[in-house]
């Protein structure tokens, strides 16, 4: 037997008697110090294992986390409703965050130490080997697979531990309702959304104004070329609820040549003099379409890279917004200011509003 002066190996050339195989010829390596295979270690029982009463006490922990994960979950709909955002006051917000995150709070980390706490405590404690093997589909491995889920019952307690199994499934219900709550809470109330993307702030009259100033803008201020960002006039004036009518009613004003326009038929006089207004909200998800490339008289949107030709009643010409964007009718009044001759004709904002 030849060794390894750097390794301490022995190298044991290959048997060449009878019986040899040429596929394994070779050198085998047999190597001295290999670890033994140490086992587990001894077994320590838990105080829980050795002392009735401290089992007892651990379930009773569990269980109130849970009880505890329950109220949470109620104080955080009830913060919801008794700390309401006002819009004048900015400290409401700071509350309702405040209270609704506190009651959420407690809600997850009662479920997540209660959870922790009953596998340390209270389910069954011993090593095992999980040996693996092919998975089979046959009728000894669903019997196996029965009798897998009849021991885990029986090791976790969930089945006789009727408290902390009630409590637990108690606070997993709970817990979700502050979220359905506070997302229901975002969406209109009582309302159809298509409806209220219909209708917006501009009615016949109704003067364009500078976002965010709210100065009417007449005719002659808009140049060749230039781009205005409007709301209606009034908006400002509004005791609530301003955002919301300013995220339908919100209006990109451009003015190209006459001669540059390819208005449609039915659109013949929803323009001035080259003055065109379109809708601020893309058609895509609602981003607000606020970059203008003066030379090619298109319109980006920055969150997706829609792209609308102003020439060309604002006809998508790249990305993924499915519609032109509303134009708003505008005319001119006695005072030489911009009005609009109507509401859109088509809903504003994302393409899935329309369909009812």
């Amino acid at each position: 037997m030849a060794t390894d002066d750097n390794s301490g190996k022995d190298l044991t050339a290959a048997d060449s008697g009878a019986g040899h195989n040429p596929a394994n010829a070779g050198t085998a390596v047999v190597v001295r110090d290999a670890v033994d295979n140490p086992g587990f270690p001894p077994h320590r029982p838990r105080v829980t294992d050795l002392n009735p009463s401290a089992e007892r006490r651990a379930e009773r922990t569990v269980y109130t986390l849970f009880y505890l994960s329950i109220v949470g979950s109620v104080f955080a709909i009830a913060a919801y409703m008794a700390f309401p955002i006002v819009d004048t006051d900015p400290g409401s917000v700071r509350l309702n965050n405040l209270f609704i995150g506190l009651g959420l709070a407690l809600a997850l980390l009662a479920i997540g130490i209660g959870a922790v706490h009953w596998g340390k405590a209270l389910m069954s404690d011993h090593e095992g080997i999980d040996v693996r093997h092919p998975v089979r589909g046959s009728e000894e491995t669903r019997a196996r697979a029965v009798e897998i889920f009849a021991e885990a019952n029986e090791e976790s307690g969930i089945g006789r531990r009727s408290l902390i199994r009630n409590s637990l499934i108690g606070a997993l219900i709970a817990f979700p309702l502050p979220a359905v709550v506070l997302f229901r809470g975002l969406g209109p109330m009582n309302e159809n959304p298509s409806e209220l993307l219909t209708h917006t702030m501009w009615t016949k009259g109704t003067r364009l104004a500078i976002d965010p100033t709210g100065t009417p803008i007449k005719a002659s201020d808009v140049t060749l070329g230039s781009a205005f960002h409007v709301i209606p006039e009034g908006l400002q004036d509004l005791p609530s609820g301003r955002l919301e009518e300013k995220a339908k009613a919100a209006v990109l004003l451009m003015r190209l040549k006459p001669e540059d326009l390819n208005e449609l038929p039915e659109r013949a006089g929803w323009s001035y003099d080259g003055i065109v207004a379109y809708s601020k909200i893309c058609t895509h998800v609602g981003c607000p379409v606020a970059l203008y490339e003066q030379q090619t008289h298109h319109l980006l949107c920055p969150c997706h890279q829609s792209q609308f030709d102003v020439s060309n009643h604002c006809e998508v010409i790249f990305g993924p917004a499915k519609r032109p964007l509303p134009q708003l009718p505008i005319a001119v009044d006695s005072e030489g200011y911009l009005i609009a001759q109507s509401d859109f004709t088509e809903p504003v904002g994302p393409s899935f509003w329309e369909r009812h």
